[in-house]
């Protein structure tokens, strides 16, 4: 077991505690505008059997040629998640025949894959972080897709998936519950989609998962594992686990055994169900492909891809907080999407005082803006205030032009109705008043109006906050909050 894996919440059953111990293949389709061995169209979609060439359709005589860009892409994904690079890598034919495989067998890796282990250290709740360890990366053609709707009689395929360049990356059976499991897969998806080398998009099928779930009493041996395929929402991942160990704990409780099966998991019943026995690996009758040379390439080769690489979540994660001073918390909620770090970095390319505002500039991304937008439903890519706009409004507030109160009131302006918010605050009169005799003179009046509150505030220097509210409602809120309130500590003698 990886030394830095967390303990995982254990379950309850009849005969105490039980553990999950968690493995997941995920399923990553390389970005990539053509197939892995074929010149066809990667392109969504499409009419049935569109995008498909004759190597797809395994024509007799027809030679896979391999795709640089996806084995580029493979090594990026390594480099992005701490693996070793294997210079030589081989690809093998794995034989089962299945109606939507027009070969009768998957070009796949197997004892050599291009990419070795690796490591992802995923962030849980409470600040605790975890590291799940990458058992391998290789690349392996996708398969077609069955239509059993179109016909009464028939079953009808679909050949434009055939052939589609997938980067399966296995773990290790370091997680050891559903939150971790969510964590996992929400953080690899986010360095792929940083890397931009598969889109994540599970809805479209671009990342799936495969998770191994088995169970077993605390520190005892590893239980039987079941596999649940084709998982491709990380909500259901988390529900199909929960139900999964369960369903093993409770087998188990009765003196029965777990039978090594692939199971489906039904998210309109929230339960999963058999599907097959589990072939093992020697079933399939790996050997390598004769139609393909070993992949190799020099350490020059990866050195240069990995010099290339952008700045991943977690080293622009602990820039944030060292440069910035902001939370773990905060910079995490930043970094945790590509478009969303990258909206927060162009609001600090507006601003002038980076060090004075970077904290103020999060705040406002975190809270205003990504509350607006998530109660509004909303992406960051359609939000109605830009960058620029928002940086506008955090330097305001940072030079003391307006107060906290007022920005609100202006970022509701920009985003109903656009504008510079500068021009907006001199056109609107919404600058903050910090002008001390202005001041003083409201301060002044509250005070001779309210004798017995300032008996009160003189006895318990807290109730001064009634003067501060009343001097700023007086002011409609532009009254200086700070100079408001050493005005009325000097006043009330406090």
């Amino acid at each position: 077991m990886n030394a830095s894996v967390r303990q995982g919440k254990l379950i309850k059953g009849q005969t105490g505690d039980w553990e999950v111990v968690i493995g997941m293949e995920v399923h990553a389709q390389v970005t990539s505008t053509s197939k892995l061995f074929s010149g066809a169209s990667t392109e969504f979609g499409g009419e049935p059997n569109s995008h498909v060439s004759l190597v797809d359709a395994a024509m007799p005589g027809m030679l896979p040629v391999i795709n640089e860009e996806c084995v580029r892409q493979a090594v990026r994904t390594g480099l992005g998640l701490n693996a070793e690079i294997n210079l030589r890598s081989v690809f093998d034919r794995k034989n089962y025949f299945y109606p939507d495989s027009p070969q009768g067998y998957q070009i796949s890796q197997y004892k050599s894959p291009v990419v070795g282990e690796g490591e992802v250290t995923v962030e849980l709740d409470g600040g605790k972080t975890a590291t799940i360890g990458i058992e391998r990366l290789h690349l392996e053609q996708d398969a077609g897709k069955l239509l059993h709707d179109q016909s009464p009689s028939m079953t009808f395929v679909d050949l434009n998936r055939c052939g589609v360049a997938l980067m399966e990356i296995v773990s290790k059976p370091d997680i050891r519950d559903a939150e971790q499991a969510k964590a996992y897969v929400t953080k690899l998806r986010s360095i792929l989609r940083y890397l931009g080398t598969c889109d994540g998009d599970m809805e479209k099928g671009s990342l799936r998962a495969d998770v191994n779930v088995s169970v077993r009493k605390p520190g005892g041996p590893l239980g039987t594992r079941c596999e649940i395929k084709n998982m491709n929402s990380i909500n259901f991942i988390g529900q199909a686990i929960e139900y999964e160990a369960r369903r093993q704990i409770e087998i188990i409780e009765e003196g029965g055994a777990i039978d090594q099966e692939t199971r489906l998991f039904d998210p309109n019943k929230g339960e999963t169900r058999s599907m097959r026995s589990k072939e093992e690996a020697h079933d399939y009758r790996y050997f390598p492909d004769p139609d393909l040379l070993p992949l190799e390439f020099t350490q020059a080769y990866v050195d240069e891809l990995k010099a290339e690489l952008p700045e991943l979540p977690d080293q622009k994660k602990a820039r944030f907080i060292e440069s910035l001073g902001l939370s773990p918390y905060d910079a995490g909620v930043l970094v945790a999407e590509r478009e969303s770090a990258e909206f927060y970095e162009a609001v600090l390319e507006g601003i002038a005082d980076k060090a004075r505002d970077g904290k103020l500039a999060a705040n406002w991304v975190i809270n205003e803006l990504f509350g607006r937008l998530n109660k509004e439903g909303h992406g960051i890519g359609d939000s109605p205030v830009s960058a620029a706009q928002l940086a506008a409004i955090v330097s305001l507030i940072g030079e003391g032009t307006i107060s906290g109160k007022i920005a609100k009131d202006l970022f509701e302006i920009v985003w109903t109705e656009g504008g510079d918010p500068r021009e907006l605050v001199e056109t609107r009169g919404m600058k903050q008043v910090t002008d001390l005799g202005a001041i003083e003179k409201v301060v002044d009046e509250i005070i001779a109006a309210n004798p017995d509150k300032v008996a009160q505030a003189k006895a318990k220097p807290q109730l001064a906050g009634w003067f501060v509210g009343q001097v700023m409602k007086q002011s409609g809120g532009k009254a200086n909050p700070q100079a408001v309130n050493d005005l009325l500590k000097t006043k009330l003698g406090i």
